[in-house]
This record gives C-alpha cells, structure tokens and sequence, in this order.
C-alpha cells in the first residue's frame, strides 16, 4: 500500500525508442502499465514485467528515475495514461526467425492450430508473434532464431504424414529477422496508425514480412528484416514523434567549390525550411579527395570542417560502409565530384535503399545500358535518383524533358548552348579580347574546369546532349555524338595549363577570323549541341539574329525543345549555366524535391 514505487537506474525513464539505435529518442512522460507492458515485452529493458505485477495489482504509481540527473521527471506508469499521443513507443526485438507452416490440406481443419503451438510448448519453444490469414492456408510464427531448427524439426515430424500426403509443405525458416513494435492506448481511439506504420515503412523501402495486431489495438507489431532494423525504428520514430518535419540525412562526397556553397545555402536555408516546409536536413559525411568525416549526429552547419588530416583518410568502399551502418532513414548521396569512381557505386548506393542526388555526368553520359540500368534500379527501389544538374546548372531542363515525355509528348529536335564557359569565352570574343585572353578569364572566374581543355573539347557539351537524348527516350550512344574540339592540335598534349595558354597565343588569329566571318553575315559564334533524327552534333556554328542564340550574353545557356506539340514555336530554356552558385543551387533544389518526395 505505498503511495509510489520509485525505480532508479541510469537512464530519464522509458524512452520513445532505443536511444542506441534512434538518434531522436525522447523521454515518454507518461505511459498505462498496459503500454509499459507491452513495451517491456519488446524489448525496453529499463522495467521489468514482473517487477510492475504487484504495483499494478494495488495501483501503485510508478516512477523510473535517472540516478545521475535526478532533476528530471522521468517517467510516470500509472493506471490509465493522460497524455493525447497517437503511440507511445516503439520497441523491438532482435534475432528473430520466421517459421512459415503452409499447405492446402490446412485450410478449414480443426486441431491444426492446436497441433502446431503445442508441439512448441512441448518443445519449450517460445513464440514471440503470430499470424495467419482468414484463409487458413498458412501460419507465419515468429521465434528466436536459436530455437528455429529445433522448431522446424518438431513441426515435420509432428506433420509427418500431411507432409508425405502433400496436404503440407516442409516448414520455411525466414532467418535474420527483427520485430518491430508501436505501442499505445490512443490507437483504438484514432484511425489510421497502422497507415502511418506501413507508409514509413515503405517510403523507405522496407518490406514487412508478417503483422500482428490484436483487437484492443494497444500494439501493431511489423516483421522485418534485422539489416533494417535500425532504419525502420527511425522511419516510425519520425513518422510518429516528429512527423511535422521530415528529416533528411545527407552523405557528401566533394567539398570543392560546389560543396562548400551547397553546406551554406543549406546552413542560411535551414531555419525557413524547417519552420515553413517542416524539412529539416542533417549531414552525416563529409568527403573529399583526400579525407573523409562523420558526425552521427549531424555537423553544426554553421561551422563544418573540410575533412583533413586530423580525419580519416579517405577511403571511398569505407565511406559507403560507414553510411549504411549508421542505417538512417531518409538518407541520401550528394555526389558534388565529376568522378568516374563516385559515379561507379551509384548502383550499389541505391541497392542500399538510399537516394542520389548529383551534378556528376559521368553515370549517365556512360554506356546506354548503364544508365538505363540505373533508371530501371530507381524506378524498381523507388529510390530517387536526381540528377537535374547533369545539363545548364540549375536550369530546369532535365524536370521540363522527362514532364514532356510522361505527359504523351514526342522529342523532335533539340538545341542546346549548354557550356557557359564555352558561351563566355564566345561572348567575350566578340569585344575584340584575343581568344587565349579569353580562356584564361574563363578560367579565373571558375567557369571552366581546372584545365580549361576539358571544356573547350567540347566533350562536357557532348555528355550534355547525350544525357538529354537519352531522357527524351532515344537509345543514343556516345558514338552517335560529333564533336568538333576547340582545343588546335598542338595544344592538346601539353602538359601544364600554363604551357598551354601559352602556346594558345599562336591561334588568336584563327579564332580572330572566325569572328570576323561571321560578323561579316552579321552573325554571332556559338557553340552549340543539335540533336535530330537520332544524331548529335557538337561544335562552333554562326547564327543569324533570327535564331534565339543570337542573343545570348556572358555564361547563360539556352536550350530549345521543338516537339510535336511545341513545333511552330520551340519551348525555350533559358539562364547562368556556369558557376558554384547555380549548381549549387540546383543541388540544393534537389535535395529539397527528395524531401518533399519522401512525405
């Protein structure tokens, strides 16, 4: 008859979830010994069942209370619980293995039941869930996984004949499984909590093995698999305790110029996101060439470190490891690298159940099966892969093109400017500033690559129109892509970038009587991308002041779609294809599309 039992250990109570898994774990105020119960059952630890028999036998209040902060309230078990949570907690068992008892010959015979569970309880084999469908034809009956050869073992020879008949099939053991559990009283009293469980389970492409229920609706139990585990318990726990943000867990691999300007648009962003879109965005991982760095709780944004030397070396296999053990839900790739190694995992990242989001060109301008490949990955997964910054920065042509497909739309002809270094240094050249001049600009603005070469080959524009070919549904090659480079012969194997705007002196006057040519047919230089009839062309080209490229200034791109229903009159792209700022921004805007997606 004491007024209150008083439980002291070394945690503020029963918590929402495992806080070793759960990184957002909170302390539950309140619970019903009903729901503390069924918690302890599934694994909250911090009380044990038979400890809360005789308190509840007398309605005795319990408190569990922390030994080290005993400030904090802790948590109240009581009778009946007062709080208006959905759930109260989510909880789990590990080690799990599912034992499938199935057949024809069961349907609608008596005793089978009886028949199964008893031979286990001979068998001092406990059973942890059970389920089975109104059609009879199967019981799914969870067990620890070190009693499953010993419970199939018992079941065949006690359905020995049935199984000789083929009125049964041999047992199945599913190994490798986790239970997973939301518990509380407030589930009866409001529709749709076992939606909200299976919805967070499956954006996060969680497959759920077998379900449990009971009609007083205190418990909905998930079989899962025990590599998901971790993800799954942080899906619900968003899902329930903080479903009014969405939470985005970020892995970035490049923290050049691209990177850095993303984390600070993220950073100055991040308040507004959270308050008036309820998107909140944490980053895990930091890479680059050379170093990589994880927080589990997330880098404070105002002040994240470039990984270095007081970090881990970079290690890209180790990088992608330690990403998939940390299991968040909701995680996601940003690849800010122009690397053919980051570019290679993409298919074992999303195998991972986490998404992409990239301005690298190279996973998509590869071979055709590659991408296409990728794409069936995505779709099969529905894991997003985002890639809008692959063409024009931040432009939105990547979204507008595959819009005009899905709606019925056909692809006739595409033109593109989609090198802003390439339409700069253009421009620039018609103010009379000798091409080589040009180029080194170019390059100290940051709006060509480290070895200006790589953009005046034209190769960067070539992956471009492949890239749009491909999503404008045309089973294009690389090989099916002319390329006219703008790099002279002698120019192209030398080694240093300074040797070689050097050496681009001696071709100012070529450069210089292109312009001339074409300013003498009162026409401007371009260096374009054609697509049509299945073939692409690449190169410097004149335009009249009829075309739409003739107006083009400084680093903008300009991308024409003519289609059968924009045929007289192109759909036209136009903006900064150039510069850390609009990629990022793309990147950015990518980032938050995933997040909307995942709602």
């Amino acid at each position: 008859k004491a007024d209150a039992l008083e439980i002291w250990t070394d945690v503020s109570g029963v918590m929402t979830a495992d806080p070793k898994l759960v990184y957002s774990a909170i302390t539950i105020p309140q619970l019903s010994y009903s729901e503390a119960m069924e918690l302890s059952h599934f694994g909250a630890k911090v009380v044990f069942p038979a400890t809360m028999q005789p308190a509840m036998k007398r309605k005795v209040p319990i408190y569990i209370k922390n030994t080290f902060e005993p400030e904090e309230e802790g948590t109240l078990i009581c009778e009946t619980s007062e709080t208006n949570k959905l759930i109260k907690g989510i909880s789990s068992l590990s080690h799990i293995s599912l034992l499938n008892v199935q057949g024809s010959g069961l349907v609608e015979v008596v005793g089978v039941s009886s028949r199964v569970f008893g031979t286990l309880a001979q068998s001092l084999i406990n059973v942890v869930l059970i389920s089975q469908a109104s059609s009879e034809h199967s019981i799914c009956i969870a067990i620890k996984s070190e009693d499953a050869e010993v419970a199939r073992e018992v079941l065949e020879k006690e359905f020995h004949y049935e199984i000789l008949a083929g009125e049964m099939d041999k047992v199945q053991i599913m190994p490798n499984m986790a239970v997973i559990a939301v518990v509380g009283e407030n589930m009866k009293h409001y529709p749709g909590a076992s939606g909200r469980l299976f919805q967070a389970l499956g954006r996060n492409n969680i497959n759920v093995s077998a379900i449990a229920q009971g009609s007083s609706e205190l418990n909905i139990s998930a079989v899962i698999k025990q590599s998901d585990l971790q993800k799954g318990l942080n899906a619900l726990h968003e899902a329930f305790f903080l479903s009014d943000n969405k939470v985005l867990h970020v892995f970035l691999v490049g923290v050049g110029l691209i990177g850095k300007t993303l984390i600070k648009m993220i950073q100055s962003q991040l308040n507004k996101l959270q308050e008036e879109y309820m998107l909140d965005i944490k980053i895990h991982g930091l890479a680059n060439s050379r170093f990589m760095a994880f927080d589990e709780d997330g880098f404070d944004l105002s002040t994240v470190p470039v990984p270095s030397e007081k970090d881990l070396p970079m290690n890209l296999p180790v990088f992608l490891n330690t990403m998939n053990s940390m299991n968040f839900s909701n995680s996601v790739l940003v690849d800010c690298t122009a690397s053919q190694e980051v570019a290679d995992t993409y298919a074992r990242v999303l195998e991972s159940k986490v998404a992409i989001v990239t301005p690298n060109k190279k996973a998509n301008s590869g071979s055709l099966e590659k991408y296409k490949s990728l794409k069936k990955l995505s779709g099969q997964r529905n894991i997003k892969f985002f890639y809008e910054t692959n063409v024009a920065a931040g432009l939105p042509v990547i979204n507008t093109l595959q819009d005009l497909i899905l709606s019925g739309d056909k692809v006739l002809k595409i033109e593109g400017v989609l090198s802003g270094s390439m339409n700069y240094i253009f421009s620039e050249l018609s103010k009379g500033i000798p091409f080589s001049q040009v180029v080194a600009q170019a390059k100290e603005k940051g709006y060509t690559e480290p070895d200006p070469r790589d953009d005046l080959s034209g190769m960067d524009v070539a992956r471009k129109i492949l890239i749009l070919g491909r999503e404008a549904e045309q089973d294009l090659h690389f090989e099916d892509v002319s390329v006219q480079s703008m790099v002279p012969e002698d120019c192209a194997h030398i080694e240093s970038v300074g040797e070689f705007l050097e050496k681009l002196e001696a071709h100012d006057g070529h450069f210089k009587q292109l312009l001339a040519e074409a300013d003498k047919k009162k026409e401007k230089l371009r260096f374009m991308a054609v697509l049509e009839n299945g073939k692409a062309t690449v190169g410097l080209k004149s335009v009249d002041s009829s075309h739409p490229f003739y107006s083009l200034v400084g680093s903008d791109n300009m991308i024409l779609f003519t289609t059968e229903r924009y045929h007289e009159f192109p759909m036209i792209i136009r903006g900064p294809g150039a510069g850390a700022d609009v990629t990022a921004a793309g990147v950015f805007a990518d980032i938050i599309r995933l997040g909307n997606y995942s709602r």
